[in-house]
């Protein structure tokens, strides 16, 4: 209860801050990077505290001067997603690295919005829907083209190619059903009037001793965050180079072919870790 009552004294106290025209880095990290965000175990992605929460007080403060809302910072951050996976159709290397760059663009983006958001008060619902938007947008687009990179390109596609466009789309369904299982758990506890549950990783970790002792395994290997836009944009850079290098597709088909086949087994595996987890009680 004291360190419930100790967080909302922080929260209102970040609340009645002045917000100058002109902020410092300092007073933005202050106001819109608050430790409970930071903080978050399981929503947080995991290059945040690497580098991109450091970078984006920079850009949030760009954004702020230039006039954005947090909404407007959202649009930009769904376009430079979508923008993402159509670098991929622009053949050769300059289209891998293009991708990864608008990848990287778009996760200090998401950033900025969040930031933006408390820093104006003005978080809501709709813009909690635009940023899920964003993200189901990217991640879907990207794998699609992908795809029909590996097939070679939108001018230089063969029929006996096709396979690998049929690849991508399969891929793209895969992760958006697992990116959409984080919402269904959400979605099945307002269904039966529970709250929101914690972010603590013992919420997520599996009650049988079995299960618990294969996920301590699997977190060493956590390849399921290489369907995320970011990792998924720097790992076909690599594989363009590899491309670049061959002269031909073999380093991006490989790479399709992996994917889909990691993201197969990630499906399954989440299915069974939710079910053997708290999240649904």
């Amino acid at each position: 209860m004291l360190r419930y009552n100790l967080g909302a004294i922080s929260q209102n106290k970040r609340v009645n801050m002045p917000r100058p025209a002109n902020p410092s880095i300092a007073q933005i990290r202050e106001i819109s990077q608050p430790q409970e965000i930071r903080g978050r175990q399981t929503s947080e992605h995991w290059l945040n505290e690497v580098y991109l929460r450091k970078l984006s007080p920079y850009q949030t403060r760009l954004l702020l001067k230039l006039g954005f809302s947090a909404n407007g910072v959202t649009y930009l951050m769904i376009a430079t997603g979508f923008a993402a996976g159509l670098a991929l159709l622009i053949p050769g290397l300059p289209g891998g690295l293009l991708a990864a760059f608008f990848g990287q663009l778009q996760m200090l983006l998401d950033c900025s919005d969040g930031e933006v958001a408390r820093w104006r008060q003005t978080s809501s619902p709709a813009g909690v829907f635009l940023d899920k938007i964003g993200h189901y947008l990217a991640e879907g687009f990207i794998p699609i083209a992908l795809g029909v990179r590996a097939g070679g390109g939108l001018y230089e596609m063969r029929a006996d190619n096709l396979t690998y466009v049929a690849l991508g789309l399969l891929l793209s369904v895969l992760i958006l059903f697992n990116k959409a299982l984080n919402d269904m758990v959400h979605v099945a506890r307002a269904f039966n009037g529970l709250p929101k549950h914690s972010e603590s990783l013992a919420v997520a970790a599996p009650t049988s001793p079995g299960l618990a002792k294969l996920r301590s395994l699997v977190r060493l290997f956590p390849f399921n965050r290489i369907f995320h836009s970011i990792e998924l944009t720097l790992l076909i850079a690599i594989a363009s180079v590899k491309d670049a290098i061959s002269g031909n597709f073999n380093g991006t088909q490989a790479l399709l072919t992996f994917l889909v086949v990691a993201a197969a087994f990630t499906v399954l595996g989440h299915v069974v870790a939710i079910m053997s987890s708290s999240k649904l009680r």
